[in-house]
């Protein structure tokens, strides 16, 4: 295992920046995601710690080493891809071995690394069989034994679980997690998924635009988003983002969101400001009337067994209520929601930054 160290890390394609100068500690054992839209940066970054794009300047380590300037094969990394890269023509047994044979590993030894590996990832029976016979989650599991017979310092990720349907990702995503555990390799994951990202791992990355906009753990960037985008693009589903001004009236400092009034003690933001309010669809609570902070009016709602989405109608901006499934929700009607002010994120309209406030 190792530790990975970022130093000003930026890739040019001709004259597009696609990492803008990116500073990162990975510790020894940890597992990371990097997460973010489509065009983020995420994929580029991974393959430059992998060695399979060149880095325009800065400094790469793994473990003690630059590696800036060391191929692929000698970083001792091992990558899963999205596609899984198994060999058609070969059985799943020649596959995951196929690294140790091409180091000139003994016959004999390859074999008992592939059976122990098998083993952990429950596929020891499939080991004769070919990649054409394998469902998408076996041949998966495939790649990844080739990753982890080579006991590497770092395991790399890129999107592996993206061409799975949803209910084999949730078991993909535990039998990783597992892995992690047993294993305590050096991690980076690169996926667009934030739920995977989420349960994954140790430390989330967010990226946009090259950049990095935040990182943190997994319940630090939920609860405490730095800006509206990681705030919008971190939980499920999205957080709700309403329009508000900041008002004092007779020395009371209030937030107007549609109909509320919310008093604050402070904020730094002028009167008269315009502002960005988020809260979670979780954060809202059905309520009696009397002690309603919105009452919008129900346009669709999704019964999911567990819990039922309510989409509502808040002077003309949407609003979704995650809601106990058992509560009677007519559409075209007023419901009544609360919520706890402490689970308000206020957003600077202009820059999307966080804006501190004491409730």
């Amino acid at each position: 295992m190792a530790s990975i160290r970022l130093e000003r890390i930026v890739k040019d394609y001709s004259t597009l920046r696609a990492i803008q100068g990116i500073d990162l500690d990975i510790s020894d054992g940890e597992f990371v995601a990097f997460v973010g839209p489509s065009g983020c940066g995420k994929s580029t970054l991974l393959r430059m710690v992998a060695g399979l794009e060149e880095i325009t300047s800065g400094t790469l380590r793994i473990g003690d080493r630059v590696v800036n300037d060391i191929e692929p094969r000698d970083r001792d990394v091992a990558m899963v891809f999205q596609d899984y890269a198994l060999y058609p023509h070969m059985t799943i047994a020649e596959n995951i071995g196929f690294g140790l044979k091409m180091r000139g590993v003994k016959k004999t030894d390859i074999e008992k690394q592939v059976q122990r590996t098998a083993e952990i990832l429950q596929i020891g029976d499939l080991l004769e069989r070919k990649p054409g016979q394998l469902s998408g989650g076996q041949r998966q599991r495939a790649a990844m034994g080739r990753a982890i017979v080579r006991n590497p310092q770092v395991f790399l990720f890129d999107e592996p679980l993206s061409n799975l349907d949803a209910k084999l990702r949730v078991a993909m995503r535990i039998q990783i997690k597992r892995l992690h555990e047993m294993l305590g390799t050096t991690t980076i994951y690169v996926t667009h998924d934030q739920v995977e990202a989420m349960t994954l791992a140790d430390r989330v990355v967010i990226l946009r635009g090259g950049e990095i906009v935040q990182a943190g753990s997994p319940a630090e960037v939920y609860s405490s988003p730095n800006c509206q985008f990681v705030g919008e693009f971190i939980g499920s589903p999205q957080m709700n983002v309403l329009r508000a001004r900041v008002q004092r009236l007779e020395g009371e400092t209030t937030l107007e969101i549609a109909d509320a009034r919310i008093p604050l003690k402070h904020i730094d933001l002028p009167t008269g400001a315009e502002i960005h309010v988020g809260i979670r669809p979780e954060h809202l609570d059905w309520c009696l009337p009397e002690n309603a902070r919105f009452s919008p009016v129900l346009d669709v709602y999704e019964p999911l067994g567990s819990d039922t989405m309510a989409i509502c109608l808040l002077e003309g901006q949407e609003l979704t209520a995650r809601l106990d499934p058992k509560l009677p929700l007519k559409r075209k009607e007023k419901i009544h929601l609360n919520f706890s002010i402490e689970n308000l994120h206020v957003f600077d309209r202009e820059s999307g930054n966080a804006v501190r406030f004491v409730a």
